[in-house]
């Protein structure tokens, strides 16, 4: 790697008062994480054209996504931790004057993302079991594995080589290229859902290739930017490739993976129960998941600005300013998240028939569900800002370990088996020998507010510890 100019450290966010004491510059906050909130908000807008296209084929088609979609996710997030890692070392490397470092992130996320296409492969392989497990309608677990294989072994890596690069982006505080990019992925990601499911008559598999489209063309705006002369001056982001910090990006970023991988694996088994106990289940909480990503990804905007000034902060050398200014993030996304989710509640009723098809013969089932469900989803949005901005706040420090630990300790050993004994009567179910209660797609819902109250007061828990004040990364 060519030679790093150091540069002076930048702490993020603080101003001085008339006094001259050092205050949390929230108006500088608000400019870092503005585009992160309109980015968030915009997925959840691509979240939602997803389940609006699928929504366009059947309910069977929504079930089969409400079956698979977290799945995914959680596969992608698993592997995806090594992507996401570069936004805390670019964070830590900008905010002690080091960008040719913050840049070899990004390289080093780029190289670990290639490295994964076998595992993703290996997933790919794996849908038809999982599915046969879970013992879905034959026709909805056949929708189900028509989208599985490109959305996960293609769609995958794809998915991680952008993240490296916003990651990027978002640790050096331009994160307005981040919005730029998820703007372009967004726009065309309708336009190419409507040219292959419809246009190409692909029906279901042609909503992952056209994701896959999109990110493709995120990708290639992204690498623009990263390799234009602007960053290529700045940060050397043409030469930086040539050392590679591979086992750091790994060290760091399978914690984080494993972190939202806990939380998703539960949400997804989550799921797979609710569209076992029938089809008008599934398909309510997959609208009432979809409609709660309104509160959810804005708050997760506002979380990953936590990581950025957390991470800058300890970068420059200034462990108590980071405490102080990742103390503000988290009070903001749970002010907000909590305001939200009271909102969407109220909205639910206008909202909720958008995604059902007139005519469907679950659609009264599904609308009579998705309104006492949304209710139950708006109480918890407190606690998961808690969850969010504790997390967010204690990846900027690099504290990955114990919390992917506690998230997926929670998830696997309480969530999942709570939700198995309040949903599903004597005899039904994927785990014998638990209590059964046999509330249907209420309990669940409890057994997920459960869940997230003890998750949001354990990592803020970690956070008030201040044991994240040990971790160092070597840069």
């Amino acid at each position: 790697m060519t030679q790093d100019r150091p540069r002076a450290p930048v702490v993020p966010a603080r101003r001085a008062d008339r006094d001259g004491r050092p205050r949390v510059d929230y108006r500088a906050i608000w400019i870092l994480a503005g585009p992160l909130i309109a980015n968030s908000a915009v997925q959840a807008v691509l979240n939602l054209t997803d389940t609006w296209f699928i929504g366009r084929l059947s309910t069977a088609a929504t079930a089969a996504m409400a079956s698979i979609y977290w799945l995914v996710l959680a596969a992608v997030l698993l592997l995806g931790g090594v992507g996401m890692a570069v936004q805390t070392v670019a964070a830590q490397a900008y905010g002690a004057g080091r960008r040719a470092r913050a840049a070899q992130a990004a390289w080093s996320g780029l190289a670990a993302s290639l490295l994964t296409i076998p595992l993703f492969a290996l997933l790919g392989l794996a849908g038809n079991p999982i599915l046969s497990w879970a013992r879905l309608d034959p026709a909805v677990q056949a929708l189900a594995l028509s989208y599985w294989w490109p959305r996960l072994v293609v769609g995958g890596p794809l998915a991680l080589l952008v993240w490296s690069l916003t990651s990027f982006f978002n640790g050096a505080g331009r994160t307005r290229i981040t919005l730029i990019v998820t703007i372009v992925m967004s726009v065309s990601n309708a336009i190419f859902n409507q040219w292959f499911m419809f246009g190409l008559g692909m029906g279901m598999p042609g909503s992952a290739w056209g994701t896959v489209a999109a990110e493709v063309l995120g990708l290639v705006v992204a690498l623009g930017y990263f390799l234009g002369p602007g960053f290529a001056t700045s940060f050397r982001s043409r030469l930086t490739w040539r050392r590679l910090e591979l086992r750091r990006q790994f060290a760091l970023g399978l914690p984080m993976g494993l972190t939202s991988t806990g939380d998703m694996v539960g949400l997804a088994i989550f799921q797979l129960m609710l569209v076992n106990v029938g089809t008008a289940a599934g398909a309510a909480t997959q609208i009432v998941i979809m409609l709660s990503s309104l509160c959810y990804m804005p708050g997760y905007g506002i979380a990953l600005s936590g990581t950025t000034l957390v991470g800058q902060a300890i970068g420059a050398g200034d462990r108590a300013w980071a405490e102080k200014v990742g103390q503000a993030v988290i009070g903001l996304v749970v002010a907000y998240m909590g305001g939200a989710g009271l909102v969407l509640a109220l909205a639910t009723p206008a909202l909720a028939p958008l995604f059902v098809r007139a005519g469907d013969p679950n659609a009264l089932a599904v609308l009579a569900l998705v309104t006492p469900l949304m209710w139950i989803a708006a109480g918890y949005q407190i606690f998961d800002g808690l969850n969010l901005g504790s997390g967010f706040c204690l990846r900027g420090a690099g504290d990955v370990r114990v919390p992917a630990l506690l998230v997926a300790g929670l998830a696997w050993l309480g969530w999942i088996p709570l939700t198995q004994s309040l949903t599903f009567a004597r005899g039904q179910g994927f785990i014998p020998g638990l209590p059964q209660f046999g509330f249907g797609a209420v309990g669940a819902w409890v057994a997920a507010l459960v869940y997230v109250v003890a998750l949001g007061l354990a990592l803020y828990a970690r956070w008030r510890s201040g044991a994240w004040r040990r971790v160092r990364l070597g840069l």
